[in-house]
C-alpha cells in the first residue's frame, strides 16, 4: 500500500452535488488516505481471477477443511449444528417476497442473505437436495423482483451479496435457467444502478461504502464471465473507493458509528476481503489497513460485563446471545483466541436463536483458526478518531465508557462529554440508545438532518437533555462542534480529559471534563469551567434507572438490590434535583422504564472569577 492523497473522480464531485448528506461525510476530501492496490482491469481478470467457483470465501479447499472440522472440532461442530437448524427452519419458511417497510426492502435483503448462507452451508455439508431446492426457489423469487430497491441502496447491495453467493456456493448444481436468471438481476438489478445515482455511497465515510462496495465486488466476480468489462470497472471503483471507508477505523481502531454499526460495516468488509481472496489469492491491502484488524479489541471493549454494550451513536442495547462470528475473522486472521467466544459457540444448539446472516462465510473463518496467541485486553482503553472515546474498566465488574466527539458524525448524537457507568452488573448511569428508525420515518420524522435546527436533535436518545454531560443555559449542543480528547492515563488511577468547549458555542469561554477511576468502586467526574458574559446557568446530568433518595451533599441511587452514592463534592449546598422522564416528553421518545435525569443546576451568577470547577463522585455503598 502506498500514502497518496486521493484523487477526487469527476463522480464524486457529481454525488456531492445531488446529495448533501454525501458533502456532509466528505471530510475525507481533504485528508491523506492510505490507497489499496488496484490493478484491476478487463486483462487483469482474465488472467488472475478464478476460473471454477466456489470462490467466493469459499473453495474446494475450504469446504473439505470445514467438512474435516466438523468431525474433529467440537466448536466448530456445535456451530454447524446451529446453523443446520437455522436451515431446517428456513424451510418450513414460505418464499421471500417483495415486501417493503416504509423506505426499505432491507429486511428482505437481509433475510435473503442468511437464507442463502444457512442453507448453501447446509448444502455443501450434507448434499441433501432439500437445501438446494429451497436456494433455487427463493433465488427465482428474488431475482424475478421488480427490483431490489435503488432508492435505498443497501438493499440492493445485500441482496447482490446473496444472489451472489448462491450462484457461487452452489451454482453447478442449480438449474441453468436458474443461474441465467440470478446473473441478468446481478447485471440489471444490481451492479447496473450502482452507476446511475448512487455512485456517491461507493466513496462515502460510513457503513453504507462498506456495504455497498462489498455487493457490488460479490456481483461483478460472479457476472465476470458474462459481462468482464463491466466486472472489471465496479470492482476497481470499490477498490478506490473502499479506503475512504477503512479511514474512519483510526487511529485506535473505535469505529465512530458505534458498536452495532462495527457489526454491520465491518461484516461486510472482512467479507469483501475474503472473496478477494479466495478469487485473486489477495485483497489488495483491505484486511491489513491501518487500524483496522485493531478494531477487534473496539468491539470486545465496548461489550460491558453485563453484556450489554456502551451504547453511544446508535447502537443497539445488547450483545448477541448467538456469539459474535464476524470475530472469527480476525481470530483466523492473527491467531489470537481472545476473538473465539468459547462459550456462546458451545452453548446448547436450540439457545443459539438466529444466526447472523454471513453465518455460513463466518463458519469457514472459524473452521481456519488456529490459536497462536492469546493477548490479553488493556484496562484502559483509548480511542481516538472522529467520535473518540475512552473505557476504564477492572477485568470484573467495573465499566465506565465516556466519550467525546460531534453530533454530525454518522449516526452522532448530542452526547459529547457523556459517560456510562456499571458496577457489578448495574448500570448507574446510561445512555439512552437507539431506537427503530422505520417508526421515525413513518411518522414523517426528519430523522436524518442533522443541521443546528434540525428535528433529530428533539429526541432524547439523540440530544444532550437525554446524556449525562453538561448543558449550558438550557441550549442544544453545538451539532459541530468537535469535543476532542485532550488525554489518557493509565497507572493506579487512570483518567482521561476532553475538551468540550466546542460544543456550548458562545455561552462557555471554555469547558474541560475529567473522567477519573480512583480505584474499583467509584467514578470521579471533574468539570472546569470558565464562563463569559453569555452564561447563565450550567447544569450537570447524569441519566438513570434507578430509584434516588435525595440526601445532603447528593443523592443515593437503589437498583436491583445495591445503592451508590452521587456526592457533590464542589457544591454540597446545591440539591440535587431529579426530573423524571417516564413517560419522556415527546411521543415519538423512547419510552425506558424508570428513566430519570439528575441535574446539578449550578447558576452563573454563583461562580467566583468567572472559573469554576464542577467535581461529582460516584461511589458504592
Amino acid at each position: 500500500m502506498k500514502i497518496a492523497k486521493p484523487i477526487l473522480p469527476l463522480l464524486i464531485t457529481i454525488a456531492m452535488l445531488w446529495n448533501p448528506l454525501f458533502a456532509v461525510e466528505a471530510d475525507f476530501l481533504s485528508m491523506d488516505t492510505v490507497k489499496l492496490e488496484n490493478p484491476i482491469t478487463v486483462n487483469y481478470l482474465k488472467r488472475h481471477l478464478k476460473k471454477s467457483g466456489p470462490k467466493l470465501a469459499l473453495t474446494p479447499a475450504l469446504e473439505r477443511n470445514l467438512k474435516r472440522k466438523i468431525k474433529s472440532d467440537p466448536l466448530v461442530r456445535n456451530y454447524y449444528n446451529a446453523l443446520k437448524a437455522n436451515a431446517d427452519d428456513v424451510l418450513t419458511m414460505p418464499v421471500l417476497t417483495r415486501n417493503v417497510i416504509g423506505r426499505r426492502l432491507l429486511g428482505t435483503s437481509r433475510d435473503m442473505l442468511h437464507r442463502v448462507n444457512v442453507l448453501g452451508i447446509a448444502y455443501l455439508i450434507e448434499k441433501d437436495k432439500k437445501y438446494l431446492d429451497k436456494i433455487n426457489e427463493e433465488v427465482i423469487a428474488v431475482s424475478n423482483f421488480s427490483d431490489w430497491n435503488p432508492s435505498h441502496f443497501l438493499d440492493v447491495a445485500e441482496m447482490a451479496t446473496a444472489v451472489a453467493l448462491a450462484i457461487d456456493w452452489v451454482g453447478d448444481d442449480l438449474p441453468a435457467a436458474t443461474v441465467k436468471l440470478a446473473k441478468e438481476a446481478l447485471i440489471q438489478k444490481g451492479i447496473e444502478p450502482s452507476w446511475n445515482g448512487n455512485k456517491g455511497r461507493m466513496y462515502g465515510t460510513n457503513n453504507w461504502n462498506q456495504v455497498c462496495n462489498a455487493g457490488m465486488i460479490a456481483a461483478s466476480l460472479v457476472i465476470a464471465d458474462q459481462d468482464i468489462e463491466l466486472a472489471a470497472k465496479t470492482i476497481h471503483r470499490s477498490l478506490d473507493g473502499i479506503p475512504n471507508g477503512l479511514m474512519q477505523y483510526g487511529p485506535d481502531g473505535a469505529y465512530p458509528e458505534g458498536s452495532t454499526y462495527w457489526g454491520y460495516g465491518t461484516a461486510f468488509t472482512v467479507l469483501t476481503s475474503a472473496m478477494l481472496k479466495t478469487a485473486f489469492k489477495t485483497d489488495f491491502g483491505i484486511g491489513d489497513y491501518p487500524a483496522f484488524k485493531e478494531s477487534a479489541d473496539f468491539r470486545i471493549l465496548t461489550i460491558a460485563p453485563s453484556g450489554n454494550y456502551y451504547n453511544y451513536a446508535d447502537c443497539g442495547d445488547r450483545h448477541s446471545n448467538a456469539g459474535d462470528i464476524i470475530l472469527a475473522w480476525f481470530a483466523t486472521q492473527t491467531g489470537n483466541s481472545l476473538y473465539i467466544e468459547d462459550d456462546k459457540f458451545s452453548q446448547p444448539v436450540a439457545d443459539f436463536g438466529k444466526l447472523h446472516r454471513i453465518a455460513g462465510a463466518g463458519l469457514v473463518w472459524l473452521a481456519q483458526f488456529e490459536k497462536t496467541a492469546e493477548a490479553e485486553l488493556p484496562l484502559v482503553y483509548k480511542g481516538d478518531g472522529k467520535n473518540p472515546i475512552v473505557i476504564m474498566r477492572d477485568g470484573k465488574g467495573y465499566y465506565f465508557g465516556g466519550k467525546g466527539g460531534k453530533g454530525t458524525v454518522s449516526h452522532g448524537n448530542l452526547d459529547a462529554g457523556s459517560f456510562i457507568w456499571e458496577l457489578n452488573g448495574v448500570r448507574w448511569s446510561i445512555d439512552p440508545g437507539n431506537q427503530n428508525y422505520n417508526e421515525l420515518e413513518q411518522a414523517g420524522f426528519d430523522l436524518w438532518g442533522s443541521c443546528q435546527d434540525c428535528e433529530r436533535w428533539n429526541l432524547l436518545t439523540k440530544n444532550n437533555y437525554g446524556h449525562s454531560t453538561l448543558t449550558v443555559n438550557g441550549e442544544l449542543h453545538v451539532n459541530d462542534g468537535f469535543a476532542k480528547m485532550l488525554s489518557v492515563t493509565k497507572g493506579d488511577q487512570p483518567g482521561a480529559e476532553f475538551d468540550l468547549t466546542p460544543v456550548f458555542g458562545n455561552n462557555l469561554k471554555k469547558a474541560t471534563r475529567k473522567f477519573i477511576k480512583p480505584d474499583n468502586n467509584s467514578l470521579v467526574i471533574e468539570d472546569h469551567i470558565e464562563t463569559n458574559v453569555h452564561t447563565k446557568m450550567i447544569t450537570w446530568q447524569m441519566m438513570t434507572q434507578a430509584d434516588v433518595s435525595i440526601v445532603d451533599g447528593g443523592a443515593v441511587l437503589t437498583q436491583d438490590g445495591k445503592k451508590i452514592m452521587v456526592e457533590n463534592l464542589s457544591h454540597p449546598d446545591i440539591m440535587v434535583s431529579v426530573i423524571s422522564l417516564d413517560p419522556a416528553p415527546l411521543e415519538l421518545d423512547r419510552q425506558i422504564e424508570g428513566l430519570k435525569r439528575l441535574e446539578i443546576r449550578i447558576p452563573a451568577y454563583l461562580i467566583e472569577d468567572n472559573t469554576d470547577v464542577i467535581k461529582v463522585k460516584l461511589k458504592a455503598l
